[in-house]
């Protein structure tokens, strides 16, 4: 009888315990497939930082559906299509991720998206993949970017040197997706507008030594040098032995040499003049709502690339909100709903807001900090140049590239 007791006890208390913890609210994944080591470690924590910034948003405003959280599952990509696949694979098989933000390298999101996202139905949305073959993808709907592809960055820079007077040049490229195809879109519209590349040379990651290249590009006559590699890599080491070399009157580079370690890691004097493209920053009344929200959280808004992620993670969960189901399907078609005109504006941090114009059935349209988010046929949206020109040991924001 005792032990019977006991056992009633224990059972009544377990009972007791059970409805009085509080139900724990539900997680629904999305995939972070983020080169945190590799060619763009600088900057790729920023960006994870963004992206789970916006998750926190979307958290302290009473979670997606019907009050479950966005967590993050980071997958080391590496800016590298071999490890990419693995790390997909986890996210969408092991982890089953709803969603992925990312890759951020454009051979990554490639083999991300061909190896797991596209066989397991998942949306990926990439804040930095601009090479051209990415819009190529045989993807279902399911690949998207947020960010402005190289077949605008070259054509633009082509233009721009074109418009200064500069008709020769010498080009250098990292050997992968981006670098071929932004070169390739920049030397095709630099011959369309009547200037030569008299020297086109692939380079590879990872050597110390690239003086056989630049001999290449020296031995062509080029005075100006257009390097599109990444600072860090490649590409930070042909600049500096190119300056070293004192062959090149005029150094030119893109969003892969971009920003401020280019001039904090060497000497600055050395580069005076150089030209750098980029996508241009956002301004306006989204661009102010990131400011805020970033810097109430100790974060950069102007870092590489995080404008950008803080909108594809929004937009993710704007998607799941509006699919009305953490399940994989729908999520693409609902992306479209939340991310196009028309509807009522949402900026970020508006989570509150687009829940309750959801719920009402009212359409929404997704202002973004990195520039007005409308997909096009193939996942990609339309945007600006800028173009920067170092300038007394500073990199100087010159404006759009007309």
């Amino acid at each position: 009888m005792l032990k019977l007791n006991k056992t009633l006890t224990l059972a009544v208390a377990a009972t007791t315990l059970l409805v009085a913890a509080p139900a724990m609210a539900q997680e629904v994944k999305i995939g972070f497939l983020a080169d945190v080591t590799g060619p763009i470690a600088g900057f790729a924590p920023g960006m994870v930082e963004a992206g789970n910034l916006a998750i926190s948003n979307i958290n302290e405003q009473g979670g997606v559906l019907d009050g479950q959280n966005l967590t993050s599952v980071v997958a080391d990509s590496a800016c590298d299509g071999g490890t990419a696949g693995p790390a997909a694979d986890r996210l969408v098989n092991s982890e089953q991720v709803v969603a992925i933000f990312g890759g951020y390298c454009s051979g990554a999101t490639i083999a991300g998206a061909n190896g797991s996202a596209i066989p397991g139905n998942v949306v990926m949305i990439s804040p930095a993949s601009t090479a051209p073959a990415v819009a190529e993808l045989d993807d279902n709907d399911l690949v998207f970017r947020d960010v402005v592809p190289d077949s605008i960055q070259g054509v633009k820079a082509a233009e721009l040197l074109l418009a200064q007077g500069v008709t020769e040049v010498g080009l250098t490229y990292v050997n992968n997706d981006y670098g071929s195809g932004l070169a390739g879109a920049f030397a095709d519209a630099f011959a369309a507008g009547g200037g030569t590349v008299l020297a086109n040379v692939a380079h590879e990651d990872g050597k110390a030594d690239y003086r056989p290249e630049i001999g290449q590009i020296e031995a062509s006559g080029a005075t100006t040098l257009v390097i599109y590699g990444y600072e860090n890599a490649g590409g930070g080491a042909i600049l500096n032995q190119a300056v070293e070399s004192g062959s090149f009157d005029l150094f030119v580079g893109g969003d892969g040499m971009a920003g401020e370690a280019l001039v904090a890691n060497r000497d600055a004097a050395s580069l005076e003049g150089m030209i750098l493209t980029q996508a241009a920053p956002a301004e306006g009344p989204a661009f102010d709502a990131l400011v805020a929200l970033t810097e109430a959280a100790g974060q950069d808004p102007n870092g590489t690339y995080v404008t950008n992620s803080y909108d594809a993670v929004f937009l993710l969960g704007l998607a799941i909100e509006k699919s009305g189901s953490a399940d994989r399907e729908g999520i693409s078609a609902a992306l479209r709903e939340v991310a196009n005109a028309p509807g009522e504006t949402i900026l970020p941090g508006e989570w509150s807001k687009a829940k309750e114009l959801i719920a009402a059935g009212t359409d929404i349209n997704y202002e973004g900090a990195s520039g007005s988010v409308e997909f096009d046929d193939v996942g990609d949206v339309a945007g600006a140049i800028n173009y920067y020109v170092i300038e007394g040991g500073s990199v100087v924001n010159k404006g759009l590239i007309e």
